[in-house]
């Protein structure tokens, strides 16, 4: 009988090495659709539409953010009601945060873009259009200084109380940092 501490080792196999795409991955027709039916409905914003590999991408003003999203959510083409995701990306000299939004009814998804600067990240809460946003902008607080106008608790999630710094951001100095 052979148990994990007698068993012979297997041999590893070679790593494959990552495949990285050089061209972006084109978007299929339902993201085509989508792109279409973005640019029209959004029409009056001063909002870009792209694509991301396989996703599309609505980039808007943080001021404008509240507005889309919630004509994201209730306008019969777009139709999102499922807020899969906050998240905030750390681009040195500016942070995205992006709200990736999924249409349970009409099976599509994109990702609503916008940018903050560093020294002053203020957006308006999402909170009142999808109660899931509450923990994400929470998360996003905690870890990159994103200020949510308008949440109901900004209290902390992650981090204790009088935590400094913002450890989500490449700024934050991981070597000074002693656990308590």
């Amino acid at each position: 009988m052979t148990t994990p501490s007698n068993r012979p080792a297997r041999p590893r196999r070679p790593r494959r090495k990552p495949v990285i795409p050089t061209a972006p991955i084109a978007l299929d027709a339902r993201g085509e659709s989508l792109s279409a039916v973005l640019r029209d409905v959004f029409a009056d914003f001063d909002a870009q539409v792209g694509a991301v590999v396989d996703e599309v991408t609505l980039t808007v003003r943080p001021v404008d953010v509240r507005a889309v999203c919630r004509i994201a959510r209730q306008h019969p083409d777009i139709d999102c009601g499922y807020l899969r995701c906050l998240s905030v990306v750390d681009y040195v000299e500016r942070l995205e945060v992006n709200y990736h939004l999924f249409s349970l009814d009409k099976r599509h998804k994109f990702a609503v873009k916008i940018n903050l600067p560093p020294d002053e990240p203020v957006v308006p809460s999402i909170v009142s259009i999808w109660r899931g946003a509450n923990w994400f902008e929470r998360e996003a607080h905690d870890l990159f200084g994103v200020v949510f106008e308008g949440h109901p608790d900004m209290s902390p999630l992650l981090l204790y109380d009088g935590f400094e710094g913002f450890p989500g951001r490449k700024s934050f100095p991981f070597h000074d940092y002693d656990e308590w």
